[in-house]
């Protein structure tokens, strides 16, 4: 998918009208079927199951909140799947209505700006739900999945729960990630897709648990680690290029420590500097290539004989409380060490950036080259000719809108406003907008008093 761009001065950008929020329209039937159709060769491709779990205390035409791990593009073609009988609106990101907003609007999506406090978005949800009668689809964790793992949620998720007093339905998918992953380019391998459709909170529950118990809850729902559950349930995954952009997520060495140093081809991800190097395996565990005899190598190879590899490689796999073999793991202690960096005030970003500029919705402006800047203390953008100079406080957001070869453009971060987003795509194509969202996420927690943030849950 492409974006429609053209290239403007920020002078000229600025002086453009601030984009005006619309209100949501009834969504027709057609759309829906429409989107179904389009969607069933996709879902029968990957084998597409699913199960209902309560689902029978719905009403037929109740209106409710339905919240979906977000994996891939295969969500919202499960979603109209199994929804078509049921009007509904799907809060999707404003980049996503440029050069196209009469069909989005149409198929029934809200605009929303990501990790940004953004009133008319809830405003436009409650509409929909309580004056057009329709159910609203929301990924609150507002962006895929990089690492296979749940994205952090916004405490601010219990209080809209109380705000929009409809039950809440909760979807989990299954393989949906494996399928198709981010990282990975977005090509789809041969796994099945199973959802589970879960009625999990009633108005009355909403209604009398506190903002921290509602958090608590989803926090749970929100737990997953796609890695660990292919292995657990045997599911293979045999292509070929199956390692390839994963140097995207895995992106520091655990044996040197560089970064910027990885590097991924067909089933392998390996250092340049150290020559350490990893097989994905079939099952998507890591098993060390130099580490490795030539029969281990060859079980990664066939599927055959994995199981005793990663045995054989456990001590050298396991260390520091870190499980190296596994992609989550590896990311996880990835987060720590940037949180290590922060604490340690070694933390600091400064890169030349093409930028992108969205102000309204008739195209993305490319408005020419700057200089980020990440610290404690936040971003700082400037350049276009001297005509750009934002700064945005590390208190500003509980996480970053990051993304892999957006709109087949690159990888790039997003800051802004309410009025202007600006998308960031480093100059240098080793530097890692992974490492800057969860940086931003570290940064965050730092700028925000633990015991502010328990007595906003607690309310």
């Amino acid at each position: 998918m492409k974006i429609k761009l053209e290239q403007k001065s920020h002078k000229n950008v600025a002086e453009l009208p601030v984009y005006k929020n619309k209100t949501p329209k009834k969504q027709r039937a057609f759309w829906r079927f429409l989107m179904k159709t389009l969607s069933a060769k996709d879902l029968k491709d990957c084998r597409f199951t699913y199960e209902l779990e309560g689902m029978e205390k719905l009403g037929k035409d109740e209106p409710c909140l339905f919240l979906m791990n977000h994996s891939s593009f295969t969500d919202l073609e499960i979603f109209s799947r199994l929804f078509s009988d049921r009007q509904y609106h799907i809060v999707m990101t404003l980049d996503g209505f440029v050069g196209k907003e009469w069909l989005m609007r149409s198929l029934g999506c809200i605009p929303a700006r990501k990790f940004i406090t953004d009133m008319p978005l809830v405003k436009d949800i409650v509409h929909c739900l309580k004056d057009l009668g329709s159910s609203v689809l929301m990924y609150p964790e507002a962006s895929y999945s990089f690492d296979g793992t749940a994205t952090a949620l916004p405490s601010s998720v219990g209080k809209c729960l109380k705000l929009f007093n409809v039950p809440v339905v909760m979807i989990t998918t299954e393989g949906a990630f494996h399928r198709d992953p981010l990282y990975n380019g977005l090509r789809k391998r041969d796994v099945a897709v199973k959802a589970t459709v879960k009625y999990l909170l009633s108005a009355d529950d909403i209604k009398n648990k506190s903002v921290k118990e509602l958090n608590e809850i989803l926090k749970k729902e929100f737990s997953f680690d796609h890695w660990k559950w292919q292995r657990e349930n045997g599911i293979k995954v045999t292509e070929p290029f199956r390692a390839e952009g994963l140097e995207r997520v895995l992106y520091k060495c655990p044996v040197c420590g560089k970064e910027r140093v990885m590097r991924s081809n067909g089933i392998e991800i390996s250092c340049s500097s150290c020559g350490a190097t990893w097989a994905l395996g079939e099952d998507g565990g890591l098993v060390r290539n130099d580490a490795a005899t030539s029969e281990d190598m060859a079980s990664v190879s066939t599927g055959e004989r994995e199981a005793a590899a990663h045995e054989a490689l456990a001590v050298a796999d396991k260390h520091d409380g870190y499980d190296f073999s596994y992609v989550s793991d590896w990311y996880r202690w990835e987060r720590d060490m940037v949180k290590k960096e922060i604490a340690e005030g070694k933390y600091y970003l400064d890169i030349p950036v093409d930028i992108i500029a969205v102000k309204d919705l008739h195209a993305a402006y490319q408005i020419g080259e700057g200089r980020l800047v990440h610290s404690i203390n936040g971003f700082d953008l400037t350049g276009c000719n001297g005509e750009l100079e934002y700064h945005q406080s590390a208190k500003n957001s509980y996480s970053l809108y990051a993304d892999y070869f957006w709109y087949e453009i690159g990888d790039m971060v997003s800051i802004g406003t309410m009025d202007i987003q600006y998308y960031c795509f480093p100059k240098d194509k080793s530097v890692n907008v992974a490492k800057v969202r969860l940086a931003t996420e570290e940064m965050y927690k730092l700028s925000i008093p633990e015991r502010l943030r328990a007595s906003e849950e607690a309310m």
